[in-house]
């Protein structure tokens, strides 16, 4: 009679660790995917940026400074490498993109240009799909950095190998910062 209840716990704790394991790499999957929904979005919005400075380097010759420091973000945030190092490097990229689209707005030909509006608006919608392609991802991680970290998960997390996932963060206080807008006429 010992011997078959002790047979039916050691059943339930292997079935426990097992249904523990398959969760935490199921998180892990997740996470993984979340990454790559963010890349997939990187890359569109990588592939739009030489378009959108092609598009206004003719009638901005002035301001190669800011082109200049668009191609150059965008060639650093292509090297990174794991969220941390993306969310440093793409916020670096979103404030050249900023100030090239602000310096864009006193071009009155490039406000007409439907071809630079048309990437604006591709550019807009990226942006979108990358803040809610980098909340999934945040998301997701932190589900999985904390079924690896409760009771009793973490018992065996860390010997299976699992470790915390990075989460995308503000790195640089000017991104923290809200943005100016002013909407008078000068």
């Amino acid at each position: 009679m010992a011997g078959i209840v002790l047979l039916v716990v050691v059943a339930l704790l292997a079935l426990w660790i097992v249904g523990g394991y398959n969760r935490l790499v199921s998180l892990r999957n997740q996470v993984l995917n979340g990454w790559r929904q963010i890349d997939v979005q990187l890359k569109r919005r990588h592939d739009l940026i030489p378009n959108l400075v092609n598009a206004v380097r003719g009638s901005m010759d002035f301001e190669r400074e800011t082109l200049t420091a668009v191609m150059e973000a965008r060639a650093k945030a292509l090297t990174a490498s794991g969220p941390a190092d993306a969310a440093q490097k793409e916020g670096q990229l979103s404030q050249a993109l900023g100030r090239l689209l602000a310096v864009a707005e006193n071009y009155p030909t490039l406000k007409s240009n439907d071809n630079v509006k048309m990437l604006q608006e591709e550019l807009s919608g990226t942006e979108n799909k990358v803040g809610f392609a980098r909340q999934f991802y945040n998301d997701i991680a932190t589900k999985f950095n904390t079924a690896q970290q409760v009771f009793p998960a973490n018992l065996f997390a860390a010997a299976f190998g699992f470790k915390p996932a990075e989460l995308f963060e503000i790195t640089t206080v000017a991104e923290r910062d809200a943005p100016v807008v002013d909407l008078s006429r000068r």
